[in-house]
């Protein structure tokens, strides 16, 4: 029988320990001190305790007679069709299915991949297939991982999947979207594993992202506010979660409560600013421009959607009410407005151009930015970049007055020629082909400076070394 060695060391040797290794004591005891903190904090606030914040409130919905009043259970007849109908329209206000689809043969299946400094994440299926999907999980493990970032097996999400949004959802519209997704029909398909460097695998340490960067609970209506305010305010800080894009992060990838909505780069593509200022951000906008970008993508005058925001149009809000849209907007003239140092608006720039009467007779020599455009946008775009078809749904927008090229900076629109733009809604179907197989970094380069020169912020340019990187963007 071999001989157990192993003991207790003494007080005495445990301290000469820790003055040979003190950096590696201090580590462990503040890991420790933080982790008793998020213990403490769990058990005043997890699932157990009882909130004043799951107070239910005017909600959004797609078919205002036919759901309940506020705090109204819901009716038997709505756990049938109506409660999947109303399921279907909060998808839709939480574009579900943008992160998780990668094939839109597979709708719902997940796999699709999105890029983060600390590695790859890979979105999971969320059809009801029972063994590669959520057929599996009941109302508990749904309600889960919505509100408090937690999987079925207990495992820690990762924060791209917006739950620090979804936590503010209630319970109804949470299971209302359940209830969508089990009328789904289910794909067996198993998503890729992440590809996530040491020590951002370990799903255990989102323990001390929650702790600085999430606060567990449901939406708490203003009773100041109307409720007009409070729905557009439930719907832009939870389902929307508009802040995940438009709001700047911090080293660790958290939200920068301090310049909510200000602005950020969101895989090579600008997500501007959309406080009031009237510089920075969509101050100088109408209501009805607003409503009109979300509801088809353009506001003639002001700005296209383009990229992912092309995307959340077409998958998202085209389908909210008219109704939401405007408490949406409601609720955004209220946000703080935060200036980005911008002394013009950025859909205030720009003049007709007449340079290509310039180019007659003349013998163009290496790449020209005039001659490009002529080649490449003019049919679309005229050659004075004041477009075609003027405001009309399936317009070739003006290159004046269009914050892609009046922003500051020229990454969307170079991102617009090198991959183009689709964008599909009930007005129109919207593309431009993309010019990244046709162009090199530096003919892109060229365009895209004569267009800010022409038509928008000369201040904006590009090189062909930033075009190369941003031609790599997802």
């Amino acid at each position: 029988m071999t001989k157990n060695t192993s003991r207790v060391q003494p007080a005495d040797a445990l301290m000469r320990q820790a003055r040979r290794h003190p950096f590696r004591v201090a580590t462990l005891a503040a890991a420790f001190s933080l982790f008793a903190l998020y213990v403490a904090w769990h058990e005043a606030h997890g699932p157990g305790a009882r909130h004043n914040d799951e107070l239910p409130i005017l909600q959004a919905r797609a078919d205002d007679n036919a759901q309940p009043a506020d705090g109204a259970a819901m009716p038997a007849a709505a756990a049938g069709g109506d409660l999947v109908k109303r399921g279907e329209y909060l998808a839709r206000a939480g574009d579900c299915v943008a992160c998780h689809t990668a094939d839109k043969a597979r709708p719902y299946a997940g796999g699709l991949q999105i890029n983060t400094p600390f590695g790859t994440i890979v979105t999971p299926n969320i059809t009801p297939d029972p063994d590669t999907g959520i057929g599996r999980w009941n109302d508990a493990d749904f309600l889960r991982a919505m509100h408090e970032g937690i999987g079925k097996s207990g495992e820690r999400l990762y924060p791209a999947f917006p739950y620090a949004e979804y936590t503010k959802v209630t319970d109804q519209d949470v299971l209302a979207i359940r209830a969508y997704l089990n009328t789904l029909t289910p794909i067996h398909y198993a998503p890729p594993a992440n590809s996530l460097k040491f020590p951002f695998n370990q799903r255990w340490l989102m323990v001390f992202w929650n702790l600085f960067n999430f606060t567990e609970g449901r939406f708490v209506p203003d009773p100041k506010q109307s409720a007009e305010w409070n729905r557009g305010a439930y719907l832009v800080e939870g389902l929307a979660h508009c802040e995940e894009c438009h709001t700047p992060r911090n080293f660790m990838q958290g939200l920068k409560s301090s310049s909510r909505f200000s602005g950020e780069v969101q895989a090579g593509w600008h997500a501007y600013n959309i406080t009031p200022d009237k510089n920075s951000g969509v101050g100088n906008w109408s209501d009805d421009e607003l409503v009109s970008y979300l509801s088809t993508g353009a506001a003639p005058g002001r700005a296209n959607a383009a990229g992912p925001m092309a995307e959340v149009v077409s998958d998202s809000t085209q389908y909210l009410t008219h109704e939401d849209l405007g408490s949406i907007v409601k609720y955004l003239r209220t946000v703080p407005a935060v200036s980005g140092g911008e002394v013009r608006a950025r859909d205030q720039w720009g003049h007709p151009a007449d340079a290509v009467t310039a180019l007659r007779g003349t013998a163009i020599t290496g790449v020209n930015g005039a001659q490009l455009f002529v080649a490449n946008c003019a049919t679309c775009h005229n050659w004075t970049g004041q477009g075609v078809g003027a405001s009309a749904p399936g317009a070739y927008p003006s290159l004046i007055h269009n914050s892609a090229v009046g922003a500051g900076d020229a990454n969307n629109l170079t991102m617009v020629i090198l991959h183009g733009v689709s964008r599909t809604t009930k007005d129109a179907d919207v593309l431009m082909p993309a010019f990244g197989n046709e162009l090199t970094d530096e003919q892109v380069a060229a365009i895209t400076n004569y267009v800010t020169q022409q038509f928008g912020n000369p201040q904006s340019t590009v090189t062909a070394d930033q075009v190369a990187k941003l031609r790599t963007q997802q």
